[in-house]
């Protein structure tokens, strides 16, 4: 049970807008915003918080996902973790919409680092006592941890979107999963809206670099949607897309929980065969992204708000992987 009336909220400066809108969502059933804090730099790039109100005792909840620029977002994170232990803060909870450095979460090669663990090691010496998140590149991760780790699913607000967008051709729909590794999350997604399962078999002679890709399962006449989880360069989604189209899908649309978007990645998909592709709000949409004609992107505050409230109060988390109960959180938008 919750010792505090009420959790607080404190943010940095990686996605402000999600944060607001986390808070907005919660105010509704209380008086609850931002707690008044600052977070600023010295003129040599060194980070300082301080936090204007009185944190003692209190649930702190810290909204601050890793995204671009990754290194002076997780060090926003940590001093502000460190800050609230210092004042006596009773709990500290890590809300990572989108967590950093997760791809590099295993030794590809020799004398290479584990980044993940070590971001994990780092948050948890900051004073972080729990992390939420959404979509870890690998579930895994979670075992880098020695505190409760909840990962949220973007899936099931993938499935209320589909089902609304392509309602009445429903039975045309085929999921499709970029590649092998990715083949539980598309699983996933066509579960939940009663679709058939394609893959994207992709061989590479080096890395970054795809000599072949070949579409396992028959896609004729299908509007395909690729699912994953993170959409970086877009190079591998575009050049998947085609394939698909080579063999015989009608339309491609994609769904990706991440869009980090970076370089020449707008341009890319501008320019694909991609008919829309639909990302989340984790990282905050830079400007060429919200101006791109085919791109949307979906609102996650509805679902973290709900997260946190069920932390605060002691209930379920795994209930919000639930069609009924998402559709409740989000009273309707997708009906």
């Amino acid at each position: 049970m919750p010792t505090t009336m009420e959790p607080k909220l404190i943010t940095g400066n990686a996605n402000p807008p999600l944060a607001a809108a986390i808070a907005r969502r919660m105010s509704i059933h209380r008086n609850l915003g931002l707690v008044n804090a600052r977070v600023e730099r010295f003129n040599d790039g060194e980070i300082f918080v301080e936090v204007f109100e009185n944190v003692r005792g209190e649930d702190m909840f810290i909204i601050q996902p890793t995204s671009n620029p990754a290194n002076d977002n997780l060090m926003e994170l940590l001093i502000m973790a460190d800050a609230l232990r210092r004042s006596s803060a009773s709990r500290i909870t890590a809300v990572i919409p989108y967590f950093g450095y997760a791809r590099q979460d295993r030794r590809a090669k020799a004398r290479t680092p584990i980044s993940a663990k070590l971001v994990a090691n780092m948050l948890v010496e900051a004073g972080v006592e729990r992390v939420l998140t959404m979509d870890l590149h690998a579930a895994q991760i979670q075992g880098f941890f020695d505190i409760p780790v909840d990962n949220l699913y973007a899936s099931p607000i993938f499935a209320l979107d589909i089902l609304q967008q392509f309602k009445g051709n429903m039975e045309d729909i085929m999921v499709v999963s970029p590649d092998v590794g990715g083949v539980a999350r598309a699983r996933e997604l066509a579960k939940r809206i009663n679709a058939p399962l394609s893959i994207v078999d992709k061989r590479r002679e080096k890395p970054g670099e795809i000599a072949e890709m070949t579409v396992i399962g028959d896609v004729t006449g299908k509007k395909c949607i690729i699912v994953d989880d993170i959409c970086d360069t877009a190079g591998t989604l575009c050049k998947a897309a085609e394939v698909i189209l080579e063999h015989g899908a009608t339309e491609v649309h994609a769904y990706i929980t991440h869009g980090v978007l970076s370089g020449p990645a707008v341009d890319r998909v501008t320019k694909s065969v991609m008919k829309s592709l639909v990302i989340t709000d984790t990282i905050q949409p830079t400007e060429p992204v919200q101006g791109c004609a085919n791109i949307r992107v979906l609102p996650t505050a509805p679902i973290f708000a709900q997260a946190i409230h069920n932390i605060w109060n002691g209930a379920s988390v795994s209930s919000l992987f639930e069609t009924e109960t998402l559709e409740a959180s989000y009273e309707g938008m997708f009906s």
